[in-house]
């Protein structure tokens, strides 16, 4: 996919932010399917294969995206090798701001800093880096009627072009990292596929079912952690005992 569109990559400015109309445009158009727009973005090309814990979002949104091709940009010019620009670009596009912090206050309440060995789980995002892989559902950016695709409309299963990706690229994908690894589903949406990759044998790896979507906006946030605090912390417990 990067070669693709690195020409058009080096073709953008960099002497500014970059704005929505700079990069959903035809040049990063992946595909269209009615109201849906699917644009290309150069951080979730960067698969971590060593990874024991797996972060799974439903589909990066325009933050994550614009932060990707900034990111990418100001590394492509300093002419570092590829696969460092890619690996940087995952690391600077993945969960930031009030998110990260969220995601990293749960995690530790289930024990996973723990399991891992560490004071906390904020260190997956520094220097335990090597031990995370954060992924999307729907690997490139997707946005409903000019606005980031949140899993509701349409329904996964009721696009061809979602469907393609939520249950066969993302499954290809998960089946290329340990089977000893933990998926953390972020949202409903995303558990509830994972479930299903699960029953039909395509995924092996232990789910971490039942939690929260990190996001502020999600104000049930506290109310579902608490409500499945018991049997998230079992999860954990188990999957470290099994070597995970």
């Amino acid at each position: 996919m990067l070669d693709r569109y690195l020409p058009f990559i080096e073709k953008l400015p960099d002497s500014r932010e970059l704005k929505k109309e700079d990069l959903l445009t035809p040049d990063f158009l992946i595909e269209k399917e009615k109201n849906l727009e699917m644009y290309y973005s150069p951080h979730n090309d960067y698969i971590n294969k060593q990874a024991a814990i797996i972060i799974v979002g439903i589909t990066p949104g325009w933050t994550q995206t614009k932060t990707a091709y900034e990111t990418f940009g100001r590394l492509h010019k300093k002419k570092l090798p590829l696969d460092k620009i890619m690996k940087e670009t995952k690391k600077a596009a993945s969960f930031s701001g009030t998110m990260r912090a969220n995601l990293i206050t749960m995690l530790d309440e289930c024990k996973l800093n723990h399991a891992l060995g560490t004071s906390s789980t904020s260190s997956l995002f520094a220097e335990n880096r090597s031990t995370l892989h954060t992924t999307s559902m729907i690997k490139y950016p997707v946005f409903y009627k000019g606005k980031n695709y949140t899993g509701h409309q349409p329904k996964l299963a009721n696009s061809d072009l979602l469907s393609s990706y939520s249950y066969h690229l993302f499954a290809k994908e998960i089946r290329t990292l340990p089977s000893s690894s933990l998926i953390i589903p972020l949202g409903k949406r995303v558990e509830a596929v994972i479930a299903e990759l699960k029953q039909q044998g395509k995924i092996t790896q232990v789910c971490l079912q039942g939690f929260p979507h990190p996001s502020g906006a999600n104000g049930h946030r506290i109310t579902q952690f608490n409500k499945n605090k018991n049997s998230l912390l079992e999860t954990v417990a188990n999957w470290e005992k099994s070597g995970g």
